[in-house]
């Protein structure tokens, strides 16, 4: 019987890229035992890799570099050595080694040549006797980190020793790449005389350091140079610098490291290549983004297909670019890139109707996050920038730039936001910085056309608005004496969002010929303001609410948990909540990891904890995710006679927005907000989910997730004989060739 090996591998620096993600789940999916050490959590670790700390191993928060190259892989030759002496048995891999078959050696003896002429022996599989005299050496020479390597060049010895007689030993950081790596493991094989445990070539390096390209191309090109005898297949890490600088840090098209992607079921969209070494790649942007949610992002320049790409993946949003020269004119014609921007995105699952050029300064909308990379403030001049902020930033904007220095770009943003320094970079002889910018949050009180002046004039004269501190408001407008529909809404997204710069559903709530009483905090603040509280005693105490047979609340997100919690202002309202919290008390609900800024905030009293206060309420319909884990548990807080959970399955926190998007909206408002909406009703406007990309791919996704292999088969050509799903379809040739 085959010996059963366990592999072990480390990793630092963040998020995982596609290419160790595949890595990693190969071993998982060929069903070789496979543990990641680290020393912080990884938040996108594929299912089936056991994760342990690395302090286990080395205690320490020194992690060595080869300081020419920024890299951690002198750290890592250290600790694999660790981990072998540490884990007897345990077989090391590189985090670019792919899992082409089970590794089964019954030596404790793992590695191989990397080149041709059984010399050169790699350490990207390394396998020693935990009390080898191999493996005590190398622990031995790795002890002293000025230590001058008896393998390295004899002029370079005789440099060194120099250098420490003069008090200034060379320390291992300054010395040759791979000097406690390949360069070691290869002299100590051969000065014990172990090279009758080296495996050949073809088991680990069968496409060389010089041949690794062929990774690159065309796949038949390095499956015909892979054999029985390949298990670990060194991938080469190095690969990631052409695939950042010429591949959008993905897959090439037809090549073999795709078709290994689609083979794992690893979508690269999700974890582009995000630099190497010294070089980063705009993928790497996706990690800079502080937005727990993103709606629509723009690029101005052309130059962040990657972080696009990648927005839309993670975020599900919409994708504008725009068209224009370098003085910010729009063009007649569209610029030669565009052509080539859009294939790229629709080659990657983004469905053309998501994506929008913007041609006209009329289409110019806020957006969530605005890319202007190598664009105005670098390579063209920053005043033409100055439409677009002042067009497409709102209050929670997050603009990425580059900033030439001597450009006067720091200057001017001055005025729209404050920035933070992601990294710097030398081009062409000058200093560029790259930045994000986070919005100045709207003036809103004072002056000109501002929220009191059009909240005035939208109340009337036979409305009223009342402004409190901080940017909350009250606004009443009143037309049928019979139904009050109160909503709560975000100031910041009144004003910069819409055009209109109106409460949310005010076009709407005034066609059906209701009264509105809008509720607007001023920020992501979920109404925790005294003074909001205040204003609510104060209107239940006027008998205001009593005036009218109908009261409904109305409210998504922040505004959900608002319009439960304050639901006891207004005994025997009724509730329309999407996607609600419950409470943001972490002493109640430690779970909730989402909304940071708000964990200070009171969420005690009268109308704190909505799960338990909205019993007030006659009814309360919850619509939410069940497989949104945090939006479900809070959900399962609402638990008095009176709530009804309205099931919205794979349409995420952001549900509201599938709603719109099926058409069904309108309608599933309409009824929650005149009492017509019975469950039997709601799930029938539900069906048209069936039709939407978004639950088709997630539908699919989750059965290949539970195992339903086929069922999965079933769905997919349901779903594709309907619509050119494409997620479905690789899924679908995965399953096949799998």
């Amino acid at each position: 019987m085959a010996r059963q090996r366990e592999v072990g591998t480390l990793w630092i620096g963040g998020p995982l890229s596609w290419m160790e993600q595949l890595c990693l789940k190969s071993f998982v999916d060929k069903g070789q035992r496979i543990t990641l050490f680290g020393y912080e959590g990884i938040p996108n670790l594929p299912d089936g890799v056991i994760f342990r700390d690395g302090r286990e191993i080395i205690d320490t928060d020194d992690f060595i570099k080869y300081e020419q190259k920024n890299s951690y892989a002198l750290f890592a030759d250290l600790f694999r050595l660790h981990m072998i002496h540490k884990c007897p048995g345990m077989i090391w891999v590189d985090t670019d080694v792919y899992c082409h078959g089970p590794m089964t050696y019954d030596s404790d003896y793992v590695f191989g040549y990397e080149l041709p002429g059984e010399h050169r022996v790699n350490n990207a599989v390394l396998g020693l006797p935990a009390d080898s005299e191999m493996l005590a050496r190398m622990l031995e020479f790795t002890s002293d980190r000025y230590a001058i390597a008896p393998f390295l060049p004899r002029k370079r010895q005789e440099m060194m020793r120099k250098q420490a007689d003069k008090g200034k030993p060379v320390h291992v950081s300054q010395q040759p790449w791979g000097v406690w790596g390949p360069m070691m493991v290869t002299h100590y094989v051969h000065a014990l005389g172990l090279e009758a445990h080296v495996q050949p070539l073809n088991a680990f390096y069968p496409i060389t350091f010089p041949e690794r390209f062929k990774f690159m191309r065309r796949a038949d090109l390095a499956a015909g140079l892979i054999t029985k005898e390949t298990t670990a297949l060194h991938l080469w890490a190095s690969n990631k610098r052409q695939l950042g600088t010429l591949h959008n840090g993905l897959p090439p098209k037809g090549s073999y490291l795709e078709m290994l992607v689609q083979e794992h079921g690893i979508n690269p969209a999700l974890a582009p290549i995000k630099g190497r070494g010294n070089t980063t790649f705009d993928g790497a942007l996706i990690d800079e983004l502080d937005l727990k949610t993103v709606s629509s992002a723009a690029d101005l320049t052309g130059h962040a297909r990657s972080f696009m790409l990648a927005l839309h993946h993670k975020f599900d949003c919409d994708l504008q670019v725009i068209n224009c020269n370098r003085r910010g004119k729009f063009k007649a014609d569209d610029d030669g890139w565009l052509e080539g921007y859009i294939t790229f995105l629709v080659e990657n699952d983004v469905s053309r109707d998501r994506i929008q050029i913007i041609r006209d300064d009329k289409d110019l909308r806020p957006v969530d996050v605005l890319c202007n990379l190598s664009g105005f403030g670098d390579r063209l001049s920053v005043p033409f920038l100055q439409k677009f902020l002042e067009r497409c930033m709102h209050s929670d904007s997050r603009v990425f730039m580059d900033v030439r220095k001597g450009s006067g770009a720091f200057p001017f943003l001055k005025a729209f936001g404050t920035n933070i320094t992601i990294s710097k970079r030398e081009e062409e002889g000058h200093e560029i910085t790259r930045i994000r910018v986070q919005a100045k949050a709207p003036e809103v009180n004072s002056g000109g056309d501002t929220w009191d002046h059009i909240a005035l004039q939208l109340a009337g004269t036979e409305g009223w608005y009342r402004a409190g501190p901080n940017g909350h408001s009250f606004l009443y407008m009143p037309r049928d004496p019979d139904i009050l529909v109160v909503t709560f809404d975000n100031l910041d997204i009144a004003m910069t969002k819409r055009e209109d710069r109106r409460p949310w559903g005010y076009n709407f709530i005034k066609d059906q010929g209701w009264s509105m009483l809008g509720v607007l905090a001023g920020g992501w603040t979920w109404y925790r303001e005294p003074w909001v509280c205040e204003q609510f005693d104060a209107l239940q105490q006027e008998g205001f609410f009593k005036k009218f047979k109908r009261v409904v609340f109305y409210g998504a997100s922040m505004g959900g948990y608002a319009a439960c919690a304050f639901a006891p202002a207004a005994p025997g309202c009724d509730v329309v909540a999407i996607s609600p919290q419950s409470t943001v008390d972490k002493s109640i609900v430690p779970w909730e990891t989402r909304y940071k800024t708000v964990w200070d905030r009171d969420f005690t009293g009268k109308y704190g904890d909505a799960a338990q206060v909205s019993a007030a309420a006659h009814r309360v319909s919850i619509l939410y995710d069940p497989y949104e884990p945090l939006d479900a548990q809070h959900a399962a807080r609402f638990s008095n006679a009176n709530v009804a959970h309205l099931r919205a399955p794979l349409l995420g926190h952001r549900l509201g927005s599938s709603l719109n998007q099926m058409g069904i909206l309108s309608p599933i408002i309409l009824g929650a907000l005149n009492g017509t909406l019975t469950p039997q009703e709601y799930y029938r406007l539900l069906r048209a989910r069936r039709n939407l990309p978004r639950y088709q791919r997630e539908l699919f996704k989750r059965a290949v997730e539970k195992g339903h292999t086929k069922l999965a088969r079933s769905l997919a050509s349901h779903i594709l004989e309907q619509n050119p799903n494409r997620a479905v379809r690789i899924g679908l040739e995965a399953l096949t060739t799998g």
